[in-house]
């Protein structure tokens, strides 16, 4: 049996739900036309139309590949990559006699690249595979030909079908509202996962199918759904429903969107309409915006220049070999009569010395391939991977509260998070908690609230002064009693003032106007009061934290809102006049919703005194204007202490309230109702005229001031970013008082700060806009803006010409100006003044403005940008900046899936870019540099053998060798690198923020440093070349005398490289584990262990490497020597180098590692960075053990 429906609650009667009511508007005229044929006939699955329709099912599957396109789609994306491309080629053209080595030994290595990256994708599309099943085999109950409900799969669910959805399940598709568990039909949706937001939005399904209310109404229910095709729009619907011979408009009030939850609504009915991939979440399931970080794009540059200089010695040696060709045979004169130059293929033609030459340079082109690093992709995807583990599982950014750790939700980006120079955040939620505490209220001119903000200590300590112990705000100071701090802690109320607290308001002068001012805070509110059936306590769901903050507060000062009826509102309040607790019901007359647009709401109600009240809250702007000239008794000092409370940075709201004639609200009742009923196009703005006129004549009550506390931690991570070089834009929708008292707090301005306020607050743009000439009120503003602008630059100008050249600026704008700042004739010159401060901060920003600031800063500086931010708000700034952070906080999840990494908390950021940062980018720039370097180490060998030996093509090393000097030999030392190395450790990467500018100066990716390690390639390879053929070559290297064979060189030389490049490596890194010692003498100890197995293979396998170790070098001292003075001399440069540096020219990193080993016992003195108070402990116990021991 369906359970009860829920009786006594007809919202639809009360409230306008000037969004709720469906219409016959312009856009349902388009039904039958093209992008509206879509066509669901609802419970009626046997219906020749419906079964030729064949619309897509409910399976849904975001991976990227399936069975069948898996490995052509993969291939496809492989080679993309210009490098993978050319040893593609090359191992196609390995199979003709032009190449220098076996086609299998490039094969191999190439298929090895490839098949690790395929793998990678394909583990990552499985996971994705994984949580499609676990989506798609969730349960839901369907209405089936039984006339029953039977439970089903997500994916079975067909276009038409009925559904019934319970309490806190999402839904598996989208559905047409039929009916609910309240008896006006309507339910409460979250749609957390559709646009971030947790406050529930209200549904409400048509009249007409209100009446199907179980299994047996809906076995004789057949309906048509006529309506738009499937789209991207979550926020518009526009269908018809075709039912009982009648048609009834459609629209999104109705949806019940796929992905979204149900909410205090015990259970919903539901048509299917648009199923899978059909549904609005998942067409807007689009990837986010590709990004590249500029390392990786100045890598393709690097790519590029190997790619030149692979041409360009493939030329050389060419030409080259041409000029040797031609001159052979001369005159029939043979010079290199060895060679048989009467007898040889077109390879080797004297007589066509150019095409010889040609196809020597596609030989070159083959054999020099070894300076273009064929594992370079695949081993920093690998490296990427590994450190966004770590930065997942590092339990200083984990926060326990809400169990959530940090995410980095792509690992493209990692190294961008050390280059950050411009960090743009939102405020609330993002620097504060969006949890609201009320704190403070001015009731009848009288500032009640001794609370101290975190604003008001940080003006405090602006001030040098020592915190008050009173309140800025109030009249009365009293200091905080033990039962205050004993009190129990109650979410959302924070507010201490013994005049009111505890029933003592009714002593107070004006104890009828305080009575008033609690009484709208409990009934002025959409909230809904929940009892907890065990320990009987209440609590709300209200749409907004603000409103349960002031429901709460109410009722910890003697009003407790505890039910809430069809036509009423009951209250537990406190008789001023008696002094005990009574049961008071207020008939629940007319509800008119707040909205942006009107910055208020009211309640119409009827006491039990039979009198009409109008109680109402908003905005100042919207309730000081509509006040009665005798409702403005208190006026000046609420404004007062409204300006004190933005000081504060608390968010006010002003509480007023009238008595309404009955005749007066009968007739506006009669008015608002046939406006409601209305089916005009311009029913919503008759509603919006109606409410303004009722809500006039009001009488002033007061104005409340919540707090939304600061995260934990931000001044301090503020003061660390900017010591670390990062300028800090906020941009928020507060009050300018507001922002720049919550700037103060969490250290974004200071006190050397001087402040440049752009505002078109003035009294002569406010005289300007009361006359209403638009054209003129523009120009004003243009002109007004232009000169502030002006001025801010002229005073940077000066601060820097003059004594004053390092003081700060804090740049101040709010959203009108910002308007005009971010048009074309402005722009320049607003980022100009902009760059030049060291904080700014743009008020009262819409989150359009918040999208093109961060594109503004993006493209004007070139250089890295971080957006920061929690809320749907936030998505476009997130998306348009190179790197994304969304915070897991109280606005949903849809900034955290618009952001590249997610934390919990704004301060984890601190840890997020100085230490994660620092480390990712600078192990990312030496891994490719060492990259590189090892490459065109080993090239370069290649090439001088070959002008050692006319250019012949000759390679110098066994063709395995060469294949798998990138694979084995070279290729896990520079991952380990990658993955561990660190120059300081975490601590001093937070101690000393100013490490962080070797990332933001980008010193260790520059090209003087790209060329620098190159240019030690080159002469590496010099050294390696030169020294081993110099010192081989003339040598008697066997006991009878013989010398050096060309198997004995190759091997000796590629041993050199070997042990060269590993014990590089070695200097290099600054952070030794086991695993990079592992890893590097692994290397090595591998390549003599493969030369001894691969030795020992058939001469027809092995070749030139037959016995050559164990019977050739290894007996052989000249052998080890050589290895040894060769390698000591290839490193020598660059240790001469580092050496030179660290002693004159030290970089940042240098200074700290000198510090940290010039410190007592080559250790850096933890006490050192203890606060002066428990340092002063530590000497004082260190002086008494002194003592003790003596």
């Amino acid at each position: 049996m369906p359970r009860g429906r829920k009786r006594g609650i007809h919202f639809s009667k009360l409230y306008s739900f000037s969004c709720i009511r469906s219409s016959f508007e312009d856009d349902h005229a388009q039904i039958g036309k093209r992008g509206y044929n879509r066509v669901v006939h609802c419970n009626d699955p046997d219906n020749p139309e419906a079964l030729q329709l064949r619309y897509r099912g409910n399976y849904v599957s975001t991976t990227k590949y399936t069975a069948a396109n898996f490995i052509p789609k993969s291939l496809f994306e492989q080679f993309r990559r210009v490098a993978n491309i050319y040893f593609l080629v090359v191992a196609c053209v390995s199979f003709s006699p032009l190449a220098p080595f076996k086609a299998v030994s490039v094969l191999i290595p190439l298929l090895f690249v490839i098949g690790a990256t395929m793998a990678k994708e394909a583990v990552e599309d499985w996971r994705r595979r994984k949580q499609d099943v676990e989506a798609n085999n969730r349960k839901v109950k369907v209405y089936g030909r039984n006339h029953t409900f039977i439970e089903t799969r997500w994916k079975k669910l067909r276009v038409g079908d009925l559904v019934k959805v319970h309490k806190d399940e999402y839904f598996p598709a989208d559905l047409l509202l039929l009916s609910s568990s309240y008896e006006d039909c309507i339910c409460y949706v979250e749609t957390m996962n559709l646009d971030g937001e947790t406050n529930l939005k209200l549904k409400q399904a048509l009249e007409a199918t209100s009446h199907l209310r179980d299994e047996n109404s809906l076995e004789r229910f057949r309906a048509v759904i006529r309506c738009e095709d499937p789209n991207e729009n979550l926020y518009s619907f526009v269908g018809t429903l075709f039912y009982d011979n009648r048609e009834f408009p459609l629209s999104l009030q109705q949806m019940l969107l796929r992905d979204s939850k149900l909410k205090n609504t015990e259970y919903v009915y539901g048509a299917v309409v648009f199923t899978g991939h059909d549904t609005k979440v998942m067409q807007n399931a689009t990837d986010p915006p590709s990004k590249r970080s500029k390392i990786e794009r100045k890598m393709d540059k690097i790519i590029y220049l190997l790619f030149s200089t692979l041409f360009v010695i493939s030329f050389v040696g060419s030409g080259f070999f041409g000029i040797d060709t031609e001159k052979d045979d001369t005159g029939g004169k043979i010079r290199r009569w060895y060679l048989r130059p009467d007898d040889t293929p077109v390879y080797y033609d004297p007589h066509r010395p150019a095409l010889a030459a040609f196809l020597h340079f596609l030989t070159a082109l083959m054999l020099y391939g070894y300076l273009i690093p064929i594992s370079l992709y695949v081993s920093i995807e690998m490296v990427k991977v590994l450190q966004s583990i770590f930065i997942n599982q590092d339990q200083d950014m984990y926060y326990e509260e809400t169990d959530t750790p940090a995410h980095a939700r792509t690992s493209n980006l990692n190294e961008e998070l050390g280059q950050i120079e411009t960090i743009l955040s939102d405020k609330t939620g993002t620097l504060t908690c969006n949890s609201m505490e009320f704190i403070k209220c001015s009731i009848a001119g009288t500032a009640y609230g001794h609370g101290m903000t975190e604003v008001e200590r940080a003006l405090a300590n602006k001030r040098d002064g020592v915190p008050e112990t009173g309140d800025i705000s109030s009249d009365v100071v009293e200091h905080t009693s033990e039962a205050d701090n004993s009190r129990k802690l109650i979410k959302g109320f924070n507010f201490r003032d013994e005049r009111i607290m505890k029933g003592h308001w009714v002593n107070e002068p004006h104890s009828d106007t305080i009575q008033k001012f609690l009484r709208v805070l409990a009934i002025c509110h959409t909230a809904i009061p929940v009892v907890d059936k065990k320990s009987g306590e209440i609590s709300y769901e209200a749409e907004s934290p603000d409103e349960a903050a002031f429901v709460i507060a109410a009722r910890e000062l003697g009003f407790e809102f505890f039910e809430r009826t069809q036509t009423s509102i009951s209250l537990h309040e406190l008789d001023y006049e008696t002094g005990e607790k009574v049961d008071r019901e207020y008939e629940l007359l007319r509800v008119l919703e707040f909205s942006s647009s009107r910055k208020r709401m009211s309640v119409i109600v009827r006491s039990p005194e039979s009198k009409i009240l109008l109680l109402c809250k908003g905005a100042d702007s919207a309730i000081f204007e509509r006040l009665a000239k005798d409702g403005r008794l208190f006026e000046d000092q609420t404004k007062e202490h409204i300006h004190k409370y933005a000081e504060a940075g608390l968010r006010t709201l002003v509480i007023a309230c009238c008595e309404l004639g009955l005749e007066e609200y009968k007739m506006w009742e009669q008015k608002f109702q046939k406006a409601k009923a209305s089916l005009t196009e311009g029913r919503d703005v008759l509603m919006d005229e109606l409410a303004d006129k009722i809500e006039r004549n009001l009488i002033l009550l007061g104005a409340t001031a919540v707090e939304d506390k600061l995260q934990k931690g931000v001044p301090e991570c503020i003061n660390k970013l900017a010591q670390a070089g990062i300028k800090i834009w906020v941009l928020t929708g507060d009050k300018m008082e507001t922002a720049i008292n919550i700037g103060y707090a969490c250290s974004l301005l200071r006190q050397d700060m001087k402040r440049i306020v752009i505002s078109l607050d003035s009294p002569d743009i406010n005289a300007l806009e009361k006359q209403g000439d638009k054209e003129a009120i523009q120009k004003a503003f243009f002109a007004s803006i232009k000169k502030q602008i002006g001025e801010g630059i002229l005073q940077i100008n000066e601060a820097k010409k003059g004594s004053n050249s390092a003081k700060a600026f804090g740049l101040i704008i709010d959203g009108k100006s910002l308007e005009y700042s971010l048009k074309k004739e402005l722009e320049k010159s607003f980022f100009e003044l902009a760059i030049n401060c060291a904080s700014v901060i743009c008020c009262r920003s819409t989150p359009k403005q918040k999208a093109l600031v961060t594109r503004l800063v993006k493209n004007g500086t070139g250089k890295t940008t971080l957006a920061i931010g929690d809320g749907a708000n936030d998505v476009g700034m997130l998306q348009e900046a190179d790197i994304g952070v969304g915070i897991s906080g109280v606005e949903g999840m849809q900034a955290v899936m618009a952001g590249d990494f997610a934390i919990a908390q704004f301060r984890f950021l601190e840890r997020l870019l100085l230490v994660h940062g620092h480390w990712c980018y600078r192990r990312i720039s030496m891994m490719i540099c060492y990259f590189f370097y090892k490459n065109i180490t080993f090239g370069f060998t290649l090439f001088w053998f070959e002008a050692h030996n006319s250019f012949s093509g000759q390679p110098a090393y066994n063709d395995w060798y060469m294949s798998f000097y990138n694979v084995f030999f070279t290729s896990l030392p520079v991952i380990a690198l990658g993955v561990f190395d660190q120059d300081v450790s975490a601590r001093l990467c937070l101690k000393y923020p100013s490490l962080y500018l070797e990332g933001v100066e980008n010193i260790l990716f520059s090209w003087t440093r790209i060329l620098g390690w190159m240019f030690n390639g080159v002469l590496s390879s010099i050294i390696i070349f030169f020294f081993t053929t110099n010192s081989m070559i003339p040598q008697p290297f066997r006991k009878e005398g013989q010398v050096a064979d060309y198997e004995v060189l190759g091997v000796t030389m590629y041993t050199c490289v070997v042990w060269a490049v590993n014990c590089q490596m070695a200097i290099s890194i600054n952070y030794f584990t086991w695993i990079q010692h592992l890893v590097i003498w692994g290397s090595v100890a591998f390549w003599y262990i493969f030369l001894v197995i691969y030795g020992y293979m058939p001469p027809s396998v092995s070749t030139t490497a037959y016995r050559v170790l164990v019977e050739a070098c290894a007996p052989s001292p000249l052998y080890w020597l050589v290895t040894l003075l060769v390698v000591v001399c290839t490193l020598l440069p660059y240790f001469s180098y580092r050496a030179f540096q660290t002693r004159f020219k030290p970089m940042r990193h240098d200074v700290i590692q000198q510090k940290r080993l010039l410190s007592t016992n080559n250790e850096i003195d933890a006490s050192c960075e203890l606060p002066v108070r428990v340092r002063g402990k530590l000497q004082h116990l260190r002086q008494r053990l002194r003592e003790r021991e003596s």
